[in-house]
């Protein structure tokens, strides 16, 4: 179909939500009103690892208001993992409800619940806990030696390839065409490394359990896979899925934190226990510690190239810290590989060495970008630095060897998310038109010139930086969609898809209304519940637009087909003969019959049925976004203070639906990847603890931190995508560390390999380049 004779999708429709929201509706999980609300709170532990030998509650109840108190005493013993991923999952099991052995400065004790917040507290105080303290570990390397803390040691955990060394999960892989290094003129050998970082979600991790007139539980909940959450309870709690109903309001953000099953099954124990709705909410602190982060990472890039600029063999050795349990400790590793490797053609020898790795730190879990941002960073350092070694412009050295359309790699087939992937080719690519429009916009060329021969103590510099993503997981993740007609004309989406704020139950609503000939006002979605909509896996992986929405548009082609064969009943018409146009069926005749009176006609003149469908879809294909990246940025010698003057990002993601969310998630990516360039970073004690658990101590980026952000949508059209589309949500993440990174060199001639780029690092390296 000619994206020109689109009337809803790739148009810049109103958000569905939008006016609600901006009037204070109540819409979010907490919006709501329970007579008998009891709250949560948690018993963390003080301890990096240790063993309860006991734990005391007599004294907890007699706490007034206090109804009920959960140690492991009190809940199954059922190996599960907390990922929000689909089944079986990838990820080792390692995880309890509640344990006796605790394994990070925060992790789970015990659990109360009583009337009021205060009553909580008093009752938290009460519980005597005697510890055996174990020896911990915080640091990977030394987690995987001979010796270290067995963080692991239950004989009940499954899925844990070296227990022994505390090795959550590992891969290898290797594309063998020859003598290592054998071609090669120049070979480059760096290490990158990321730090824990926090998703900073305005909405912190919040759930409502409560039992319905029926006695099943209801869960009310902030997440990003409310069908995950109803299996993972289940099998936690060991009761049946059919007594649980997860409903997902909507979310204040999530980035990846809240697709996992972080408070769900505590709630649901409590309410399950006392027969009384519960609400747990975490603070800022708890959602620091003991939510989920970004994997912090050491990525060692070695890589061989020729004098004309061939890349001929490629090492990346990557270890990332899943902290104290192992969620999504093999995938993200995996698709630091499988996201990155493909990016660049080389010539002859391709070998991956991942491994995750146990310590006594906060657990880290899924996170936008998901691994592709911590080994995007080295990877487009590295580039700049080999095009360098081979007196190539930065561009030049990428045009050459970027993957292009109609090509594959290796890494394809050889490397999905936790197991092997798929093969796939290069169906749609706007690379090398973003990269000229990004080169346009931010003046590359006639900056270049201008920052040749600067003087004083503040030096501008240019960087950039190309990257590509994914669009779900091909043959894993599958979302459906129902469609009903009513008679007014107008329908019913049911969808099991998660809007995180991202705008996707209006995406959804303008591919249906596109295929149906009508307005996106006259699609009402209705999204998430597991009682009522059909399954999907959820808001991860990019998927929701590629996935969900080819669900959604498979299922209006069903309904279309429906309209009309009602139509051809009334009109006396021959199906082949009648198409939609703007709420109606016209026949090529000129005749015509509105969406109104087809409905009503199926429903009460002859035949009577409901107009209704639904529609599944996966994909074969996991047909990757694009973007080039660009930075225009300052840094004070002085100092050690990097301004950004400037930044473009260029995304192809195919057609955009909605172009107005596409550059808002992408505008909103792109500030998340400065916070982790240039200030964000969690902060440990010598034990385990963190230190700057509070927006006071972590710096995110605010409105008036925001640089000049300029998103360029580049249209491709992906054959395999709902009307065109790729993804967009994840990629914009991944530009910032690199390009920034680039920029600083350029501009100072010092390659930082250690995020985030604080003054005081930016300074010692100025100062270490001075004394060299």
């Amino acid at each position: 179909m000619d994206i020109k004779e689109m009337k809803v999708v790739n148009k810049r429709v109103l958000k569905n939500d939008a006016l609600g929201l901006a009037c204070g509706m109540p819409e979010f999980t907490d919006d709501i009103d329970i007579n008998g609300l009891l709250h949560c709170k948690m018993l963390w532990s003080p301890h990096a690892h240790a063993l309860i030998k006991n734990i005391d509650t007599k004294e907890t109840m007699k706490v007034c208001g206090v109804k009920a108190v959960l140690t492991y005493k009190d809940v199954p013993r059922i190996c599960h993992t907390k990922a929000g991923q689909g089944y079986p999952e990838p990820s080792p099991y390692d995880t309890y409800v509640l344990d006796n052995k605790v394994r990070f400065v925060g992790d789970r004790v015990a659990a109360v619940c009583a009337e009021t917040l205060e009553a909580c507290d008093e009752a938290l105080k009460k519980i005597k806990v005697d510890y055996k303290i174990l020896k911990a570990v915080f640091d990977p390397i030394e987690a995987m030696k001979d010796g270290a803390p067995i963080i692991h040691d239950e004989k009940d955990s499954q899925n844990i390839p070296d227990a022994r060394h505390n090795i959550a999960a590992k891969f290898d892989f290797e594309v063998e065409n020859g003598e290592w290094f054998k071609d090669s003129d120049f070979i480059i050998d760096n290490t990158y490394t990321m730090p824990y970082i926090q998703h900073c979600a305005l909405e912190p991790h919040i759930a409502i359990t409560y039992l319905d007139a029926k006695g099943r539980l209801v869960i009310r909940t902030a997440t990003q896979v409310p069908f995950h959450v109803r299996r993972i309870v289940a099998q936690a709690l060991n009761i049946p899925i059919k007594n649980i109903r997860v409903i997902k309001p909507r979310i204040g953000g999530g980035f990846g934190s809240k697709q996992e099953i972080v408070i769900e099954d505590i709630c649901a124990a409590l309410t399950l226990k006392t027969g009384k709705p519960v609400k747990f909410e975490y603070t800022r602190r708890e959602t620091f510690i003991s939510s989920r982060t970004r994997h912090p990472s050491i990525v060692r890039l070695k890589t061989g190239l020729r004098k004309d600029g061939t890349i001929t063999d490629a090492e990346m050795d990557i270890l990332l810290n899943t902290g104290a349990n192992g969620s999504h400790a093999l995938t993200v590793m995996m698709c630091a590989g499988s996201h990155t490797l493909p990016m660049y053609k080389i010539k002859n020898n391709i070998k991956f060495k991942g491994r995750s790795v146990y310590t006594n730190l906060p657990v880290a879990g899924a996170f936008r970008g998901y691994g592709a941002t911590q080994a995007f960073y080295a990877w487009e350092s590295q580039m700049d630095i080999m095009a360098e070694k081979v007196g190539m412009s930065p561009l030049e050295f990428r045009k050459n060897n970027y993957i292009k359309l109609g090509e594959g790699s290796p890494v394809f087939k050889a490397m999905g998310e936790g197991g092997e992937g798929v093969e796939q080719f290069i169906t749609s690519i706007g690379l090398d038109e973003g990269i000229k429009k990004g080169l346009k916009a931010i003046d590359w060329h006639k900056k270049r010139k201008k920052y040749a021969n600067q003087k004083g103590p503040i030096i501008r510099g240019l960087g950039m930086a190309c990257l590509m993503q994914g669009s779900g997981i091909p043959e894993v993740d599958m979302a459906s969609a129902t469609i009903k007609m009513n008679e007014d004309g107008s329908f019913n989406l049911l969808t099991g898809a998660a809007d995180l704020g991202t705008g996707s139950d209006t995406i959804l609503a303008q591919i249906a209304a596109e295929v149906l000939c009508v307005k996106t006002e006259d699609i009402l979605t209705y999204s998430s519940d597991t009682d009522l909509t059909p399954f999907d896996v959820g808001a991860y992986a990019s998927s929701t637009t590629f996935i969900s929405g080819g669900a959604v548009k498979k299922t209006a082609e069903k309904v279309r087909e429906m309209i009309i064969k009602v139509a051809a009943e009334i009109m006396k018409e021959k199906k082949e003969n009648l198409f939609l146009k703007d709420k109606k069926v016209m026949s090529k005749k000129g005749f015509s019959c509105s969406f109104g009176e087809i409905a009503r006609h199926s429903l009460y003149a002859r035949n009577q049925h409901q107009i209704i469908a639904s529609a599944s879809h996966y994909a074969h294909t996991s047909p990757p976004p694009f973007a080039a990246h660009f930075a225009d940025i300052e840094v004070d010698t002085e100092t050690g203070r990097i301004k950004i003057l400037d930044y473009v990002a260029c995304v192809d993601c195919g057609t955009a639906i909605n172009p107005t969310l596409a550059e808002g998630q992408n505008d909103g990516a792109v500030l998340q990847g400065i916070g982790h360039t240039l200030s964000e970073e969690m902060e440990f004690s010598s034990n385990g603890t963190m230190l700057n658990a509070s927006f006071r101590r972590y710096k995110i980026y605010n409105t008036a931190d925001t640089p000049v952000i300029k998103t360029i949508l580049i249209p491709t059209y992906e054959p395999n995508g709902p009307f065109g589309a790729k993804s967009v949500s994840e990629i914009g993440i991944n530009g910032p560390l690199p390009a920034i990174a680039n920029a600083v060199y350029d501009a100072i001639g010092i390659r930082l390999f250690n995020p985030p780029f604080t003054p005081d690092k930016v300074l010692k390296e100025i100062k270490r380049k001075v004394f060299d």
